[in-house]
């Protein structure tokens, strides 16, 4: 199995992400986490924060001569502002001198507070922050080369912000992911595209922010990827739980999920056919999103994931309350986007590709990267 633990805080010195499970002999530059940490930080409607952080990143383990160890890899990103921040996030014994007591609806300020009875809601804010799904894209990047040793691609586009929605039926290959990053929004569909576009500026304009849908795809994933034996095995579940843990998503659909419960069975799934050409089963469609059973079915893996609007607005009107004297008032302010729904789809892919490769890990096995992709052509040239 594939395990990864982040540590660090949005304003602290880095951000630290060590990954455990891959297998050694596996060819690994620093470029291809870069690459992917480049395409976190894409998208209109991002703020300046974007401008002025870079993502400095160094192996700092289990990684020689551009090949893994088989040893945990460990990674650490570099915050540039650190020097801004080394007095009000110091490690040493000290106190601040404006602590945060104005939480924030809709962010773990509040509730952080009270579960580890902090009087500053920056004790909690640092660590909740999306600037660790940096670490986490880090983390994917290693997940994302260890399945194409096994064929497999994962990619993403945004399929609505706001109310702007793309065609449900156009859907990038993994040729096209090029395409989808140099759209401002990240979305496949010029028309929608621009619609989209009009919504963040309708945001911006008001002050407000926007959220959306991401649709993830796997293409090319091997049938029998988790299990129908256990519940915490199941594939659905997995995947579930990896994209709900990204800040702001608040849903998770596989498949054509919600829009099948209105139909009848015999237009909800996805009928089992065979192709003389491949010697292989195939389905056709991709109703179920390429999962049955809470096992991967060897078709299209589709996964689409709800981020809600952000909740720091660069016009504060929410109300709170100050946990000091307990007034009524507004939110604080920290530097804010008017949305993050396409950075959102690179850090969901990022998760998506996390479990698929934990769980290639555990159905294939191997030591080093060969014998994983020897006991993987041997599963899929048994399946013929």
């Amino acid at each position: 199995m594939l395990r990864f633990l982040t540590a660090g805080e949005s304003h602290g010195p880095a951000l630290t992400v060590i990954v455990e499970g891959l297998p050694a002999g596996m060819p690994l530059l620093i470029d291809d986490v870069a690459a992917e940490l480049a395409r976190r930080r894409l998208g209109y409607g991002r703020g300046p924060r974007m401008r002025f952080e870079r993502d400095d990143v160094e192996f700092t383990g289990g990684v020689r001569h551009g090949r893994t160890l088989g040893s945990p890899v460990s990674l650490l990103i570099d915050n540039t502002e650190w020097p801004k921040w080394q007095e009000e996030m110091s490690a040493a014994p000290g106190v601040t001198a404006k602590p945060l007591r104005q939480p924030r609806p809709g962010h773990a300020d509040l509730v952080g507070m009270q579960k580890y009875g902090f009087d500053d809601a920056r004790n909690v804010l640092e660590r909740a922050s999306a600037r660790e799904t940096a670490a986490r894209v880090a983390a994917g990047a290693l997940a994302k080369v260890l399945l194409r040793h096994l064929d497999t691609e994962v990619i993403s586009h945004v399929v609505q912000m706001g109310e702007a929605k793309a065609p449900a039926d156009v859907r990038p290959l993994p040729e096209d992911l090029e395409r989808v990053d140099e759209s401002p929004v990240r979305c496949f569909d010029r028309d929608a595209e621009a619609a989209m576009i009009s919504e963040v500026e309708a945001a911006s304009k008001a002050g407000d922010s926007l959220g959306g849908v991401v649709e993830v795809l796997g293409y090319d994933v091997p049938p029998g990827l988790g299990s129908h034996v256990h519940w915490d095995r199941k594939i659905d579940g997995l995947l579930a739980q990896a994209l709900m843990s990204i800040q702001a998503m608040k849903g998770v659909e596989v498949g054509e999920g919600f829009d099948v419960a209105s139909r009848r069975g015999s237009a909800a799934h996805d009928e089992i056919l065979w192709d003389d050409a491949t010697g292989g089963y195939q389905r056709a469609s991709a109703r179920a999103g390429g999962t049955e059973g809470g096992m991967t079915s060897g078709g299209l893996l589709v996964v689409r994931a709800a981020m809600k609007p952000l909740a720091t607005l660069n016009r504060p009107v929410l109300r709170t309350v100050d946990t000091e004297s307990k007034e009524q008032t507004v939110s604080f302010k920290e530097r804010t986007d008017v949305t993050a729904v396409p950075a959102a789809g690179v850090v969901a892919e990022t998760m998506v590709a996390l479990v698929l490769a934990s769980e290639a890990l555990r159905k294939f096995g191997g030591d080093s990267v060969d014998e994983l992709v020897r006991n993987y052509r041997g599963y899929v040239d048994s399946l013929r």
